[in-house]
């Protein structure tokens, strides 16, 4: 049993039940709820679909059992490579339902990307949208542990979803998984190396519903809840999958490109309720013309997590909609571990107070409480019920990840006297841009591959809309000069290498890097640099 304080000064116990299965309790839900509605499903077209918790399930019955007939069984780890809609939310359940490893992949990833994805794990399957056949496809030969390519749609050499979907029975019992079981496997950016497996266990939803759920995004039954993550990110399973489904409340999803004015229209005539999106959609929804025509009457919770939110972005929604958007941290590590939560006072430009079952301190590196007020390491009790499992065959990693009783985040911050916590940065070169989490090395080993390119660091640059960019200063090899048309030929050099969204935005050709004596590149030196140019 886990047992904290919580953001009203009461005791909070979380005793973890030996056995759950997610899929299972919605299913449950689903027997009792039969014609809710689970999903709103709107497109760029503005066509709508409706699908109940009955029909939902049944749907993911069928995908299940189609899985289970082609030999996919429990602890079976299973790349998917869908965009939002109804696909996802049917795939994550029933691969949940039957006990098999679920590993969000963005539907923007590169070919290289999944292979090390699926060699690094040993994925026995991948399911996929058309959009992504090709990039597997580059890569099939080298990723010899898949066994079972599935597709949304028919393509030659795969399983279309749909025939698995047609032949499959409709019901199905739940397997009865252990909560210690491994369920979800998402992969973060490092500062070195590939990417991290991160380990989340069956147990984990249960507790990210008795409190992220519960206490910070305040998701009730009769809600329509829009969380903008999409399903190749753990912050689609925080939210829009598990915050909103183990609720038995309704999904709003959009699968429309991101506009500000298409995001209050879209609020404006549908009810939602709850929203959850990113500091980068606040901030340009705020700065919408005429923003004070929009009426979000039935928005009560309104959220943010992935970076810091600035605090004219809260006053304009306090003033125009009379809603104090709530910030949120946490990480594909855990879940949320500080936030604004339901009864809190809002601090304004501070993460809030940490969650009413996580014990988070301000730490030395001695691994020692600093004192309040004091800088140090962001740090959440290594004993902590929704903390990751580990990093997939990677003990090196994991041991680095903590120091002593303490999971060390890797950001930075400090605590006031009344127990807010103040971010103060990054303690390590990851880069956070419009929520997507961004890992220098990926950058340069993409932008290395470039004949002109002698050597590179990737860092972030502060951004008024995107918090901050990625930023590449680059050395040319002899006989190359950097020029505009470089710079657009190495960002879509980049683009091909490796998930588009990581792209460097900024490129600054030089003549050498900061370096330590014993030749590691100094990107803290550049972050300085870019903070002084544009302060």
């Amino acid at each position: 049993m886990e047992t904290g304080q919580n953001s009203l000064g009461k005791e909070f116990p979380l005793q973890i039940p030996e056995f759950y299965n997610f899929a299972a309790q919605v299913s449950d839900y689903a027997v009792k709820h039969p014609d809710k509605k689970a999903l709103i499903v709107v497109t760029e077209e503005e066509t709508e679909r409706t699908v109940t918790y009955r029909e939902l399930v049944a749907y993911a019955n069928r995908i299940g059992n189609g899985l289970l007939a082609l030999g996919i069984n429990r602890h079976d780890k299973v790349i998917v490579l869908v965009p939002r809609g109804i696909e996802a939310y049917g795939i994550y359940l029933a691969l949940n339902k039957i006990g098999a490893v679920i590993m969000p992949c963005s539907e923007m990833l590169r070919g290289k990307d999944i292979e090390y994805r699926a060699n690094h794990a040993g994925a026995k399957a991948v399911i996929a949208f058309p959009g992504s056949v090709k990039e597997v496809e580059e890569v099939r030969a080298n990723c010899p542990t898949i066994e079972h390519f599935v597709v949304i749609g028919r393509q030659d050499g795969w399983i279309a979803l749909e025939d698995i979907v047609t032949a499959a029975d409709d019901s199905m019992e739940a397997l009865d998984t252990p909560s210690g079981d491994l369920a979800f496997l998402s992969y973060t950016s490092g500062t070195t190396g590939g990417p991290k497996g991160v380990m989340h266990v069956h147990g984990w939803p249960y507790a990210h519903l008795a409190v992220a759920a519960t206490y910070w995004l305040d998701v009730r039954e009769d809600d329509i809840v829009w969380a903008t993550a999409g399903p190749g990110w753990a912050k689609w399973i925080w939210s829009p999958f598990v915050s909103t489904l183990g609720k038995g409340a309704t999904a709003f999803v959009y699968q429309g490109r991101f506009s500000p004015e298409t995001y209050l229209k879209l609020m404006e005539k549908y009810p939602v309720s709850v929203l959850c999106a990113t500091p980068t959609e606040y901030r340009l929804m705020a700065k919408v013309t005429g923003i004070e025509n929009y009426s979000l009457k039935k928005l009560r919770s309104a959220c943010s997590a992935g970076e810091p939110l600035n605090r004219e972005v809260i006053d304009t929604f306090k003033r125009v909609f009379d809603i104090t958007v709530r910030d949120g941290y946490g990480q594909t590590e855990n879940t949320l571990v500080v936030g604004t939560f339901v009864g809190v006072e809002p601090k304004p430009g501070s993460m809030g107070k940490p969650s009413p079952v996580v014990n988070v301190a301000i730490i030395d590196e001695k691994g020692q409480v600093v004192p309040v007020g004091e800088v140090g390491d962001i740090a959440i009790d290594r004993n902590m019920v929704a903390l990751f499992k580990g990093y997939l065959n990677d003990e090196e990693r994991t041991a680095r990840a903590f120091r002593g009783d303490w999971y060390v985040t890797g950001d930075q911050g400090r605590m006031d006297e009344d127990g807010y916590i103040w971010f103060e940065g990054r303690a390590d070169d990851i880069i956070i841009s419009a929520g997507y989490t961004i890992g220098p090395f990926e950058v340069e080993d993409a932008l290395v591959k470039h004949p002109a390119v002698a050597e590179c660091a990737a860092v972030a640059s502060p951004d008024p809309d995107r918090g901050h960019v990625v930023k590449a200063f680059i050395v040319l090899k002899k006989g190359y000069s950097g020029s505009e048309e470089l710079v657009r030929e190495l960002q879509e050099h980049t683009k091909q290498l490796t998930a588009p969204y990581k792209y460097p935005r900024k490129i600054e050709f030089v003549e050498d890097l900061p370096k330590t004596t014993s030749g590691k590149i100094r990107r803290i030196e550049l972050r300085m640099l870019e903070k002084q140019t544009l302060s």
